[in-house]
Formats: C-alpha cells, sequence, structure tokens
C-alpha cells in the first residue's frame, strides 16, 4: 500500500460516498461554538438544537410550542442510571415519540406521542454527516473523525483508521471508541450503531459489542454479495447508510436484551436484514393482503443472492423458508421477522403463532422474544395445554403466541381439529420446519389447515432441507434466503467445524467388574427375570457412555 495513504484520505472518501447516499456533508469545525455557521452553544453540546427543533415542529404541527419544548428536554436528557439505560430510553423515544401531556383549546389535559424521526417519508428528516466533531466534556478532548446526525441528533459514529499504519488496526479503533464511550458519553446518549474502517476494511456494530461482536456488511441491495475488490466501507454505507435503509435499520433491526443482570444491544447483520425484508414481502404475498408488486416496492427487492427463485403464487400461504446456519443468529432474526411483521400496516394487526416440536426448544425461543417485547410492541405469550391454545388463537386480532406442535392434535386420532379462526392475517413461523413432524397425513400441517384454515406458514430451519423432502416445501414453499456455514465463517459469524473420524474405545477399570454383578443382584432383588433382564441390558449401555467419558484423555475444543 502506498506510504501516501492516510487516515484523511479515509475520512474524505467516507464523506463522499455519504454525499452520494443522501447525506449533506459539512465540516465539523464550521458549526462549532466558535465557527462561521455556530449551531452549537458550548463544546459539550453534542446535539445541534435547532435543528431538532425544527423537526419537532414540522412532524408534530399541531401541537403547542411549549409540548414541544416539553419534548426537546426530554430528548435531550434521557432517564437512566448509566449510558446504555439512557440510551435504550433513547432509543424509545426515536420509535414511539415523546410521551408528553398538554392542555388542549377546551382546557383538557391529553396526553400525546411527539414524534421525533419521520420513517415512513425519509425525505421529510434532516440528514447530516460532520467531520472532526469536537467535543469536550468532563475536560477531555476528543475529536471523532465522522458523525452522523439525524434531525439534529448523533445516531452514528465514525472511527476511520489508516491501513498503512502499523498500529493502526481495527481493534484499536474499537478500543478508541471504548475511550469516547468513557469520556465524552454524552456523544452516544442517542447512537444508533458505529462504525469502524481503516479503508480496506469496514465492520459495524452497536454500543454494547465488543470488537469480536463488529461485523462486515458485504451487500448493498441483497441481491448480490460485494465484490472483493470493492472498498468495504464505500459497501457499508451504500447498504446501511442510505436513508430509507438505515431508518429501517434504526426502527425495526435494533433490539435490548435485557437478561435480568446487564442489557445488551444488539442489531441485526446484513444476511438477518435482508432475509427479512424479502420474508415480510412473501408474507403480504402469501396472505393476499396486498398485490405481490406492492410488496416488492415496499420491502426492496428479495435476497435474491440467497434464492433465485421467484415468489410462489399470490395467496398461496406459503411464505418460504429461512435457512441459516446454526449459531448465525436464527432466533434473533426470527424476532426481528416478527417485529417486521406486527408493525406492517397491511398486516392489520396480526396473529403470530411460533411452534416448535420440543418443550426445552419452546422455552428457549419464547425467553429470546420475551427479551425483545420493544420490538414486538407486546410480551408474547406460550400456551400452556390444547385448551389453553384455542382460548389464545380464538381473538379478534394481535397476539405472539408460542406453542409446541403437540397442542394441535385433535383429542381423538384421526378426529379433525376444530376451527379455531379463518383470518388471513395469522402468520405460522415454524423452527427447525424441516423435521418430519411437518406433513399433510396426519400431522401438523393437516390439523393446523384444519384449525387455521387462512394462516400462511414460513418455516426457519439451521440445516438444510433434503432435495427428496416435499412435505415441507408443500407446506413451507421454497427458499427464501439462504446463509450457508461457509458464508458465516467467511463474515466470522461462526467458527468452522471439523470433523474427526475415529472409533471410540469402552472399557472399564477391570478392578470394578467382579463387583458389577453381585451389586445388580442385590439392587434388583425382587423384580421379575424378565424386568430385570431390561434392566440389566438398559444399565450396562449407561455404564459404556460413562466409561468412555471418565476414561477419555481428550475433549473436543
Amino acid at each position: 500500500m502506498s506510504r501516501s495513504f492516510n487516515e484523511t484520505m479515509v475520512e474524505n472518501a467516507a464523506l463522499t460516498w455519504l454525499a452520494d447516499a443522501g447525506w449533506h456533508c459539512a465540516y465539523g469545525p464550521t458549526l462549532a461554538p466558535d465557527g462561521e455557521s455556530r449551531e452549537r452553544e458550548d463544546w459539550c453540546d453534542v446535539v445541534l438544537v435547532e435543528r431538532l427543533r425544527r423537526a419537532l415542529t414540522r412532524h408534530n404541527p399541531d401541537l403547542p410550542s411549549e409540548t414541544l419544548e416539553h419534548a426537546l428536554h426530554k430528548l435531550l436528557v434521557p432517564e437512566g442510571a448509566d449510558l446504555v439505560t439512557r440510551n435504550q430510553a433513547a432509543h424509545r423515544m426515536l420509535l414511539d415519540g415523546v410521551t408528553v401531556e398538554y392542555r388542549d383549546e377546551a382546557g383538557e389535559i391529553r396526553g400525546t406521542q411527539v414524534k421525533v424521526i419521520d420513517f415512513e417519508r425519509p425525505g421529510n428528516n434532516d440528514f447530516l454527516a460532520l467531520n472532526q466533531f469536537k467535543v469536550i466534556e468532563n475536560r477531555n478532548n476528543r475529536r471523532p473523525d465522522v458523525v452522523l446526525f439525524i434531525n439534529g441528533l448523533p445516531l452514528a459514529v465514525f472511527e476511520l483508521k489508516n491501513a498503512a499504519a502499523e498500529n493502526a488496526t481495527l481493534r484499536h479503533a474499537h478500543a478508541q471508541l471504548e475511550t469516547y464511550k468513557a469520556q465524552v458519553p454524552s456523544l452516544f446518549t442517542h447512537n444508533a450503531v458505529l462504525v469502524l474502517s481503516d479503508g480496506v476494511e469496514a465492520l459495524i456494530g452497536t454500543l454494547t459489542a465488543g470488537a469480536e461482536w463488529f461485523k462486515p456488511w458485504h451487500t448493498v441491495s441483497g441481491d448480490v454479495k460485494a465484490a472483493a475488490q470493492e472498498p468495504q466501507l464505500q459497501v457499508m454505507i451504500e447498504g446501511v447508510f442510505a436513508p430509507e435503509r438505515f431508518l429501517q435499520l434504526v426502527r425495526d433491526f435494533i433490539v435490548f436484551e435485557d437478561d435480568g443482570g446487564r442489557i445488551a444491544k444488539k442489531m441485526a447483520g446484513y444476511h438477518q436484514f435482508h432475509a427479512v425484508r424479502a420474508a415480510v414481502a412473501e408474507t403480504l404475498r402469501a396472505a393476499e393482503l396486498v398485490q405481490a408488486r406492492e410488496a416488492a416496492v415496499a420491502y426492496q427487492t428479495r435476497d435474491a443472492d440467497a434464492a433465485a427463485r421467484p415468489g410462489g403464487a399470490l395467496g398461496d400461504r406459503r411464505v418460504g423458508v429461512i435457512w441459516h446456519t446454526q449459531g448465525s443468529g436464527k432466533s434473533l432474526t426470527m424476532a426481528f421477522y416478527a417485529g417486521c411483521v406486527i408493525r406492517e400496516p397491511a398486516m392489520r394487526n396480526p396473529t403470530l403463532v411460533v411452534l416448535t416440536d420440543r418443550n426445552d426448544l419452546d422455552d428457549q425461543l419464547f425467553a429470546t422474544f420475551s427479551r425483545c417485547k420493544d420490538l414486538l410492541r407486546q410480551p408474547p405469550v406460550q400456551a400452556a395445554s390444547r385448551t389453553d391454545l384455542r382460548e389464545k388463537l380464538k381473538v379478534k386480532s394481535g397476539g405472539v403466541v408460542f406453542t409446541t406442535i403437540h397442542k394441535f392434535f385433535p383429542d381423538e386420532k384421526g378426529d379433525p381439529h376444530p376451527l379455531l379462526s379463518d383470518r388471513r392475517n395469522i402468520v405460522v413461523i415454524a423452527d427447525e420446519a424441516h423435521r418430519s413432524q411437518y406433513d399433510f397425513l396426519d400431522g401438523f400441517a393437516r390439523h393446523m389447515r384444519d384449525a387455521l384454515p387462512g394462516a400462511s406458514f414460513i418455516g426457519f430451519t439451521g440445516t438444510p432441507i433434503e432435495q427428496t423432502d416435499a412435505n415441507t416445501r408443500a407446506v413451507f414453499g421454497d427458499y427464501i434466503s439462504v446463509y450457508d456455514i461457509q458464508r458465516a465463517v467467511q463474515d466470522g459469524a461462526t467458527v468452522p467445524i471439523y470433523y474427526e473420524s475415529r472409533l471410540a474405545k469402552l472399557q472399564l477399570d477391570e478392578a470394578e467388574r467382579p463387583k458389577i454383578d453381585p451389586d445388580f443382584e442385590e439392587v434388583t432383588e425382587g423384580e421379575e427375570i424378565e424386568r430385570r433382564e431390561k434392566l440389566k441390558s438398559k444399565w450396562a449401555q449407561l455404564e459404556d457412555r460413562k466409561s468412555t467419558r471418565l476414561n477419555s484423555s481428550h475433549r473436543i475444543r
């Protein structure tokens, strides 16, 4: 690489690509407290207040100015004991609006939500990119390379390095952002995403993500994976920060997971983002709630890189199958999809049925969705029994219901399942959709169709569907997104898997052998002979496995 290559060149290239994507770009110092076009009163001001005030007025023309000022103040100082909780509070206000009260013309006190960003009409917002944005907070003087503002709020920070410098690695860039977070935390109160780049590589992550969770973004529209010779930073800016896509990422593809001890902010990877967009378009087609062409326009292009086939027939109730390899975030993809379907106006407050074939999987997936309840705009519920499931599905609209497939079987084998609802805005989301239980003969599909004849079906799986598996395709349709192990390993989403063929040698300690039979006879004294022989066979197998575990000196890493 040429020695003339430097960080300034990376910065200028980033600004050029941002301008091409639809951002207005300006030199940060010109808007500083001592700048020619001052928009900041103090170096500690990280929000461009006048831009925010104009946006609130533009988005809420019917609300009095004092109400908008109250909302502005709440936006400037979100509640929270630490940076992450304040960031979560700010994110919620971006999505849902700022809750305020005001007195109407009749003197009545009313509550309302003040809109901060117009997600439906991207052009109605103010997109600004500033470089060299100097911030001084608690005597700490820091100058991030590029900061992106929407309606005056700093939603993205770029930390750029010079790939020609020996120590200017992306790890160092991440460490620099960690320093910024500690020393000028107010810059990150409203932050949505963080970007690291050295001009060659580019990675994106969230406020709480460690360096290992910053990932590349390998496509612009989702149609094809970008060529290796294309600059990764250019692909990321065009693929993530085009205004329409960035607003959808902020609204539908960021989630705060609270496990009771620590809040983790997570965002979709490019494979999840485009898979969900394609799946929502296919859902609208399968449910025949809008025309297929309208669905494609609403959610841009299908993920043609993953599946070249077009969608199925209009109204066929088969959404398709998403195959994302194990370890690539399949559960979160399901949650992102559920959130997008719920938010989609054409779905008219749908009911989602999340289906697994085992209780432990049901519990695990339910826990993931429960942590994402803000994304779903409602808490999910779990069906405790067949009767409980039937009651939960008799609602007129709404709901995210978790159940195992066994609760959909009728009380008597061979009987049809009673009709629960014939609405078309019901979507059945099946986990591990390739399993043998999903068939039309006397299994899942038959009883689901009896119970919910208007429902549409989408399948998620971590392993590929066999070519000979006609049942899965008959129920769910063909692939609409594929993210296999090879791509996941290349992206660093999962680790490579190695297989070594070996013969396991089973052995017992010779000194213990003479004791086994007498001990067995003592324990099973009083049992029938046939019963004792069955127990002997069963326990012998368990002993073999136990012996293998205890005597093996090698472990899988």
